[in-house]
């Protein structure tokens, strides 16, 4: 296995074979995962696993290698170098990041969870089961559980040399009710640390499942829809926050390019990313190429402020780089994503102040919507009506149509239900006007 010290002599042997600039990511880690299947504990394993990405650069062009064998670091630093040499010069690579000052992050790992055993992973599992099960008709269909701990370290030719340490754990159940009809719903949660309330989360999935139960058909209406947290993520996700990057602003694949300083939202609304978010699942001292996380602020009171950027694409603008350079792993180079996306609007008890609308719970299809023009067409489940400002019934799936940034200037309204859906945090939205097809 390569172990950290391996990554210093992958760099210093890049360097040696010609290239003018390096840098080695390095990453170990330890998952425990488990998959549920009715009932049942389907699969439990345990993965360890390490690596290293190296990059070179030589006139301005960048090559890539990775490895997982230790006899073979010096072949990957060879064909990095190699992989540079021969592809054409970029004029507009500026520079690997340079070192700097790395701000303090808290709550991003937990030792409970780094030396959690396969015992408790799956006492973990079971009590999500036991919370479906426990509601009367309710019974589990499928679920997941894992936790990690991982080790990054980051160094490069121009001095920087950062090392992180994080845990996380992830929990997702689905339970179904059977009766007339199938009436299904999930639920998940994610956090740094061994605190989930995982019978609870099992029982709230088994909650939804049964309140959904006969849903009645909606007349085609154009009304205030409210977008759950976990189905606001999903349409922002996929929607919305691909044209907040400045990669996709420098491929002309963004909607908002050429709009920064404008109003595009309520003045009410503020889209933020932050690095440094105290437990935030994006969080670390630095993002994947060795940046300081920072604070990020996309969109205040309503009006583009900045857009998400790696060194490369700040780099082509001549500014510095937002920290947002994010991998997979150690197999890929770095490419723009959020850290912790995080939605503010001020709440209130939305559903009572909502005369008429529709409550919706989870999307499906929000990956094929064109997230370059913003145009959609979801289907909502989960869904239920509004009336007077109550929940009168569930609907049958309903259909969600519109474009995404004509929507965000329709947002009146947020819940008091903030959730973290991976690494996207955000209340239920209450759009004001959308299409709704029954």
């Amino acid at each position: 296995m390569i172990n950290p010290g391996d990554a210093g002599q992958a760099l210093r042997h890049a360097m040696k074979s010609g290239a003018e600039e390096a840098e080695v990511f390095f990453l170990e880690g330890r998952t425990v995962s488990i998959d549920i299947k009715g009932t049942s504990i389907e699969l439990a394993r345990e993965n360890i696993a390490s690596g290293v990405g190296i990059r070179a650069v030589v006139r301005g062009a960048v090559g890539f290698a990775s490895t997982n064998i230790p006899a073979k670091m010096k072949k990957a630093a060879e064909y990095a170098v190699k992989a540079a040499k021969v592809r054409a010069s970029d004029p507009e690579w500026k520079s690997l990041p340079d070192t700097k000052e790395f701000p303090a992050v808290e709550g991003i790992y937990d030792d409970e969870v780094a030396n959690i055993g396969l015992e408790t992973c799956l006492d973990c599992a079971v009590a999500m089961i036991s919370g479906v099960s426990e509601k009367k008709g309710a019974y589990p269909t499928s679920g997941s559980f894992s936790c990690s701990r991982s080790k990054q370290l980051i160094l490069n030719s121009h001095g920087v040399e950062i090392k992180d340490e994080e845990t996380g754990v992830e929990a997702a159940i689905e339970a179904a009710v059977s009766g007339n009809e199938l009436s299904t719903a999930l639920d998940f949660s994610v956090s740094r640390h061994n605190d989930i309330d995982f019978r609870e989360l099992g029982a709230s999935a088994a909650g939804l499942a049964v309140s959904s139960q006969g849903g009645k058909r909606f007349e085609a209406a154009d009304v205030p829809v409210i977008l759950k947290p976990m189905a606001a993520a999903d349409l922002l996700e996929n929607v919305f926050l691909p044209s907040l990057s400045a990669e996709n602003v420098q491929k002309a694949r963004s909607a908002l390019s050429g709009r920064m300083g404008e109003e595009i939202a309520p003045a009410e609304l503020c889209i933020i990313d932050d690095g440094t978010l105290r437990s935030g699942m994006g969080s670390s001292r630095a993002d994947d190429e060795g940046t300081p996380s920072q604070r990020t602020e996309l969109v205040s009171r309503g009006v583009l402020k900045n857009f998400l950027h790696n060194s490369y694409t700040a780099g082509k603008y001549g500014i510095a780089s937002t920290g947002n350079g994010v991998r997979l792993s150690y197999l890929t180079t770095p490419a723009v994503g959020i850290r912790n996306l995080m939605v503010e609007y001020t709440e209130s008890d939305i559903i009572a102040e909502t005369s008429r609308g529709v409550v919706v719970n989870t999307l499906i299809g929000a990956h094929t919507a064109n997230a370059i023009s913003g145009d959609f067409s979801v289907e909502g489940r989960n869904a239920f009506y509004i009336k007077n400002g109550e929940l009168v019934n569930p609907i049958k799936s309903v259909m969600l149509s519109g474009n995404i940034f004509d929507l965000v200037k329709k947002i009146d309204g947020a819940g008091k239900d903030k959730k973290a859906v991976g690494n996207i945090i955000t209340p239920s939205l209450r759009f004001g006007n959308m299409r709704v097809l029954g």
